[in-house]
């Protein structure tokens, strides 16, 4: 087999492609990161490729510049590394020597502060969609979606893929099935439950999707699938519009929310392998953002959650 390393990284990309059927976007970052790789290390084989060779090049990538000049992020260090370890990994298996994977070490990274909600700004946000000057049908469609991401914390993507056969009302259950990952049913709260079936009551259209762009097309138009459906695009400025209108001082995004419904998850007791499968999450070190949370103030959160009904 041919060592020099743009040509097992070729194959390597290829086996990504064809053998894994991996996404095209994942295919692209990681021929990003290995062809940075290559770069750096110039015309040496896989074999001159050893522990001192890596310790460079992570030095050498400390001081790389992104295009808006700034310095590579420690994540985004890591995820080069994380690559040529995967690549190494698969030369391992083709029985090509090479440096072993695990002596590829990744840099600590700062924990990470974890942006939620409180109970206060969550009334507020809620309360938007219907508060808005939005025409009728949008304004419940916005109010189902909001408390149904804050019911499951799920995924933008899961969320704007989401058809009304996913969807069982009488057990408040949404079975999802995205590719790649194991099939997960996810619960409803009361309140998302009563808000969707308003909002599907009022519907017209014949659209699968549970949540379909409204304010983009007319009705009564034959839509294609891609248009009939929210994109994860326009669920984001949705969660921006409304805590832009709600009046909360920081950022919220979808993930924001997915966070929310993670501790509250937390403060009822749910246990963090239990949470990682209700988030859909493949690695078990993923959840560790949730395992040290020393400036989470639970008192704070989701306080008035059952005590009160929300306005509906």
């Amino acid at each position: 087999m041919d060592t020099s390393i743009q040509n097992l990284i070729k194959d390597f990309l290829a086996y990504l492609a064809e053998e894994k059927k991996r996404l095209p976007e994942t295919i692209r970052n990681y021929n990003l990161y290995l062809r940075r790789f290559l770069f750096w290390v110039k015309n040496k084989e896989i074999g001159q490729v050893d522990a001192k060779l890596i310790k460079n090049y992570k030095l050498w990538l400390n001081k790389q510049r992104d295009k808006n000049g700034r310095t590579l992020q420690k994540n985004t260090q890591n995820y080069h590394l994380i690559a040529l370890r995967t690549f190494l990994k698969y030369l391992n298996q083709k029985q090509v020597k090479a440096l072993m994977p695990k002596q590829i070490q990744l840099s600590k990274l700062p924990k990470r502060q974890i942006e939620y909600l409180e109970s206060s700004e969550l009334e507020k946000f809620l309360a938007a969609p219907l508060n808005s000057k939005e025409q009728e049908i949008i304004k419940l469609r916005d109010k189902a979606l909001l408390e149904t991401l804050l019911a499951t914390g799920l995924r933008v993507s899961e969320l704007a893929n989401l058809k009304k056969n996913d969807l069982n009302l009488t057990k408040s259950e949404i079975l999802l099935r995205a590719k790649k990952i194991k099939p997960r049913i996810t619960n409803l709260s009361n309140q998302a439950r009563f808000n969707l079936q308003k909002y599907l009551a009022a519907r017209k259209d014949k659209s699968e999707f549970i949540f379909t762009n409204h304010d983009r097309a007319n009705l009564t138009r034959n839509l294609s699938k891609k248009d009939q459906a929210l994109t994860p695009r326009s669920i984001q400025r949705t969660v921006q519009k409304y805590a832009q209108q709600a009046g909360l001082p920081k950022k919220v995004t979808p993930a924001v929310i997915r966070h929310t419904f993670a501790l509250n998850q937390l403060k009822q007791g749910v246990k963090l392998q239990d949470l990682q499968e209700k988030l859909g999450l493949t690695s078990p070190n993923a959840i560790n953002i949730y395992q040290d949370l020393p400036n989470i103030n639970f008192k704070n959160i989701f306080k008035s959650f059952k005590a009160k009904k929300r306005k509906k």
